[in-house]
């Protein structure tokens, strides 16, 4: 990981999502609802319900608008009929994709998630074909301005089973196996550590650049038309912007 640090990235988004918050708490609101439909209104008791409210709140959704979520998923449970399809594919000059997608219409997502491709000027693929570059992982990121100690840090988070710690400009990277990734979040909630993003994600075990002006400019319009769906939640990429 080292050399690619996320926060710029993570940056972008905020900046990005502030000014499209609906579409950001919505999405988010899926996951909650999903959450409580497989594992019940309950996050003391709902291992995953935990980990999305985590997520949330690194999004900045409000702890009442959390509650909300919960309560209207419990209150209708039947109605949450969201379903969790993944394609994969390629963008410019062969840049690996990976799209996740909660909904209600499986076609209609396929043909969304196709279209962006074409437009983006790349092509959706089939399963597994760009999977295999990418490894599944907790990801857990503080800012430095947050003030915490380093050295502390480091020592709780891989006490608590974090695979990886790495020290960037901008603040800390804990990356733990997917399975440990509650553990190490929970352990440091525990504490008050300030947590900018935290989420199970697919992070490249290489990553791709591109050079041309064109293929920059079609990678990124593919990014945005993703984005602008509906149905898309996650989209994972090995572009080194």
């Amino acid at each position: 990981m080292s050399g690619h640090s996320k926060f710029a990235n993570i940056k972008h988004k905020k900046e990005r999502n502030d000014s499209a918050r609906g579409k950001v708490f919505t999405r988010l609101g899926r996951e909650i609802a999903m959450a409580v439909k497989s594992g019940g209104a309950d996050p003391s008791a709902n291992g995953r319900l935990r980990d999305t409210i985590a997520k949330a709140k690194a999004g900045n959704m409000s702890n009442d608008t959390i509650e909300r979520s919960i309560k209207k998923a419990a209150g209708d449970i039947n109605a949450v009929n969201y379903e969790t399809v993944t394609y994969e594919g390629y963008g410019p000059n062969g840049v690996a994709v990976i799209v996740e997608a909660l909904t209600d219409n499986r076609n209609r997502a396929a043909a969304n998630v196709r279209n962006a491709f074409t437009k983006g000027g790349g092509n959706m693929g089939t399963n597994g074909c760009v999977a295999f570059l990418f490894d599944q992982k907790g990801l857990i990121m503080v800012e430095r301005e947050a003030g915490v100690d380093e050295d502390a840090l480091m020592e709780l988070v891989l006490d608590a089973g974090a695979e990886d710690f790495v020290a960037q400009e901008e603040g800390f990277e804990i990356v733990t196996p997917p399975d440990l990734f509650s553990q190490v979040r929970e352990k440091m909630e525990k504490v008050g550590v300030p947590m900018v993003s935290a989420e199970v994600t697919m992070i490249p075990q290489v990553y791709a650049s591109l050079t041309e002006p064109e293929d920059i400019k079609k990678m990124r319009k593919l990014l945005e038309l993703l984005d602008d769906e509906d149905d898309v939640q996650n989209v994972y990429h090995n572009w080194d912007e």
